[in-house]
């Protein structure tokens, strides 16, 4: 049966402003040439001449966050604990079969920048589809954002989940979700008008501090949602083993058999 394959993951870029100024990755790139240089530490004698076109190794060097890029991040990141008090899981904890499962993506680019995504909003698209959820599904929303990856624009763009669309999904037999925007909670600058307008500190990254109550994996920063269907893909989501960490880089990858 012919297989389809669909990458998921956007490449972590020098520079660019789809993150917080501080979280921007870093590149330097050391090219063929200057790996001629370096590598006369390693064989002492040589000279250019001794090399293929007189040229050596490439290497980059990068400056960068657990959660730059396509990322997952770790029930750890939102707090010490989860599940009633029991020590929060770090990334490199992360149960490996929780890593590939059956894919179930929503579209919910209909709704505006900064909505917070309801669990009647998600029962709603899954009737609509004809789906239940079942143990073992990974949940991925398109939000709206990712035509805006790339762009600073892209911190404030799209919907995002709270606390108790997060627990629905959770209850529903879900590990891990996934989203193409910033963060799995809305962008934050809305919680951060809503909370200026309420003192409502229940509205703080809520969707993240869900974890506290159950633990869960999310993925940050999907790109080509759009190109799956609903259901009757596999996801693979294995993320980079970082001791201790709140997160680790992933290439998510969707298989669909055709």
């Amino acid at each position: 049966m012919p297989r389809r394959f669909i990458d998921l993951s956007i490449a972590i870029e020098h520079g660019l402003p789809s993150d917080p100024p501080m979280m921007i990755p870093k590149i330097v790139y050391i090219n063929h040439a200057q790996g001629a240089e370096s590598m006369k530490a390693f064989y002492p004698g040589i000279t250019e001449k001794d090399l293929p076109g007189e040229l050596g190794w490439a290497i980059e060097f990068l400056e960068v966050s657990t959660h730059a890029g396509t990322h997952m991040d770790a029930p750890w990141h939102y707090h010490p604990t989860q599940d009633a008090g029991k020590p929060a899981l770090t990334i490199d904890q992360m149960p490996l079969e929780w890593g590939l499962g059956n894919g179930v993506k929503i579209d919910f680019s209909d709704k505006p920048d900064g909505y917070n995504v309801m669990p009647d909003d998600i029962k709603k698209k899954l009737d609509r589809i004809g789906y239940v959820l079942k143990e073992g599904d990974i949940f991925l929303a398109q939000s709206g954002a990712a035509l805006f990856w790339g762009k600073q624009e892209y911190l404030v763009k799209g919907c995002g989940f709270g606390k108790d669309a997060t627990l629905w999904l959770i209850d529903q037999g879900v590990h891990v979700v996934g989203t193409d925007a910033w963060s799995w909670d809305r962008p934050l600058p809305f919680q951060a008008r809503d909370f200026a307008a309420t003192k409502d500190a229940s509205l703080i990254w809520e969707g993240h501090f869900a974890g506290i109550e159950k633990g869960y994996f999310q993925i940050e920063k999907l790109t080509n949602l759009d190109k799956l269907p609903n259901t009757g893909f596999t996801f693979y989501c294995f993320p980079v083993k970082i001791k201790a960490a709140s997160a680790g880089w992933i290439r998510a990858v969707a298989i669909i058999d055709e």
